[in-house]
């Protein structure tokens, strides 16, 4: 398994952190709230956020007059 042994993460952490990110989101959970401290695998973890949020989003129904009308 590939590791950078001076910055401390391999793809399973980078992994683990971006599930991690998604679940947080997912629960309601804040950005900032982010458990991690080296900037790989913080950005790891908040592009996980960032897609559950997405996701999410995507999934609210249109506050519009057409979306009510369909």
């Amino acid at each position: 398994m590939a590791r950078d042994i001076k910055l401390g993460w391999d793809v399973e952490s980078l992994n683990k952190a971006y599930r991690q990110g998604y679940m947080a989101a997912s629960m309601g959970m804040e950005r900032s709230r982010c458990p991690y401290r080296g900037e790989v695998v913080v950005a790891a973890w908040e592009a996980g956020w960032e897609d559950a949020e997405q996701v999410a989003s995507e999934a609210r129904p249109a506050d519009d007059l057409f979306s009510r009308i369909a």
